[in-house]
């Protein structure tokens, strides 16, 4: 695999400078605790949300050497009912190119996973077909599609057979850096980087057969420099379509790009949720398509035993973790914070009290962040301080107890029963038991509490010094 244009997309880096600064994660000011009522700062803006996206999205690429161990079950609707469904145990069933074989190998892929087991005989069927999939950061997902393009692309013509739209900059790299493992042993297939900073000659034609990049650079390579001859390409990926949407202008100009393509183009479409506007954005994108969905997994809470400790200011709640601390064994454990400024103020603490405490803060380019994780994973903290919005789809093993030194809420201040279940889910995983404890310090916490009991009707007792022998059980 050719890797020319990857040279200059590295040494364009600082061109897209102010990309890696969309990662940053805003906060707002620290909530007062001894209100009853939510103020500013349980809420975010769009804005908020799409940067959470986009960094999460790059952070689980990151973090994940290896494929996720998922329990959820893949859903398949067929464009044509009556067609025969494929599924494969083996890569050797798909009948590849024995030097794409041997890439796929060599990256550690022993057999497919399960979204790759269903998703790479539509992808590689002939003729073509379209796919929008449902795929969780380290599903395989990517892995998929790289190979797919690598297999149609005929590498005796050169020219652009394979156009692969990501969010961001960075997103964008991460596959080019699958393409360019998987094809390691295929050199007459070549990559190039529609990205910004990428400056190309006017009035020249590419010849690399796959192009990665943003939908902007890569609308603007398709009509007007015309370095890509849209009629020429016979795969269209559009990937991470629920970051796609949610940055201005995106979608916009994806779908430019697809109706400068080839009817019978191949399009596939991939994004980790399937809300309601993902879903009318990628009906507009693919047509025809057969859809692979994950269906949604029963979550339970009963391998987490649930505790709160009722406090009045944020020092309590401070000394109240100490406390506990002090008193239990614990192997790993996660604490979170609604903002960065209370994660901050409470990892400094911690550190100076002697704990081994790491800090994952919004602040933090999404490189930082994976340096933090990997860290944790290996032990060298016991603590990891966060907030919600650095903390996702992290699985340690070792976290025995989870520590919620905020409640989580929404931007109108409710109960926010997804990110809850999420957080406490960081322990009891692997078969083990977990341990969440919650720190209430105002009557509206104590309301956000008791609304999240209810809705999971799962009873969270209150902590005192006697149950701390019962709770050492769980922790050690």
């Amino acid at each position: 695999m050719a890797t020319d244009s990857w040279a200059l997309a590295v040494d364009e880096q600082e061109a897209a400078a102010d990309s890696i600064s969309t990662l940053q994660i805003k906060d707002t000011p620290e909530e007062n605790a001894a209100k009853t009522e939510p103020d500013a700062s349980t809420k975010t803006t769009d804005e908020d949300e799409k940067d959470d996206k986009a960094a999460q999205s790059l952070l689980n690429k990151l973090i994940r050497s290896n494929l996720v161990n998922t329990t959820h079950q893949v859903e398949v609707l067929q464009r044509d009912p009556n067609s025969p469904l494929y599924s494969v145990k083996s890569f050797e069933e798909l009948r590849l190119k024995p030097q794409l074989l041997q890439g796929v190998y060599a990256m550690g892929f022993n057999r497919p996973s399960k979204i790759q087991e269903t998703a790479l005989p539509m992808m590689l069927a002939e003729p073509p077909q379209n796919l929008i999939a449902q795929s969780q950061s380290g599903t395989g997902k990517t892995a998929a599609f790289v190979l797919a393009m690598l297999s149609h692309v005929d590498p005796n013509k050169k020219y652009p057979q394979c156009l692969c739209v990501s969010p961001t900059y960075e997103l964008a790299l991460q596959t080019g850096k699958v393409i360019e493992q998987m094809g390691k042993h295929y050199p007459e297939v070549q990559l190039v980087y529609a990205i910004r900073g990428n400056k190309l000659q006017r009035g020249m034609k590419l010849q690399e057969q796959i192009v990665i990049g943003t939908p902007g650079t890569m609308l603007d390579w398709c009509i007007k420099f015309k370095f890509i001859d849209p009629k020429m390409i016979k795969v269209f990926v559009l990937d991470e379509a629920d970051v796609m949407i949610a940055t201005q202008g995106h979608q916009d100009q994806s779908i430019r790009i697809q109706r400068t393509l080839p009817k019978d183009c191949q399009m596939l479409l991939f994004s980790a949720t399937f809300e309601e506007s993902v879903w009318n954005f990628a009906k507009r994108i693919v047509p025809d398509p057969n859809i692979i969905k994950l269906k949604r997994e029963e979550e339970t809470l009963d391998t987490i035993k649930q505790y709160y400790v009722q406090c009045t200011s944020k020092e309590e709640k401070f000394q109240a973790l100490c406390n506990i601390y002090g008193a239990i064994t614990i192997a790993q454990a996660m604490v979170f914070c609604h903002t960065r400024k209370t994660a901050g103020w409470l990892a400094g603490e911690l550190s100076r009290e002697g704990h081994q405490v790491a800090l994952l803060s919004g602040e933090m380019q999404v490189e930082q962040r994976a340096a933090v994780i990997d860290r944790f994973r290996d032990g060298k903290e016991k603590v990891l301080v966060t907030t919600n919005v650095c903390a996702r789809g992290i699985d340690v093993e070792q976290v025995s107890v989870v520590i919620n030194f905020d409640l989580p809420v929404d931007r109108e201040g409710n109960p926010d029963n997804e990110t809850y279940l999420h957080r406490i889910g960081r322990t009891g995983r692997f078969g083990k038991r977990g341990l969440a404890i919650n720190m209430v310090d105002s009557k509206f916490a104590m309301n956000v509490l008791t609304r999240i009991q209810d809705h999971f009707n799962k009873k969270i007792e209150k902590l005192d010094t006697d149950d701390l022998d019962e709770i050492e059980k769980i922790s050690g």
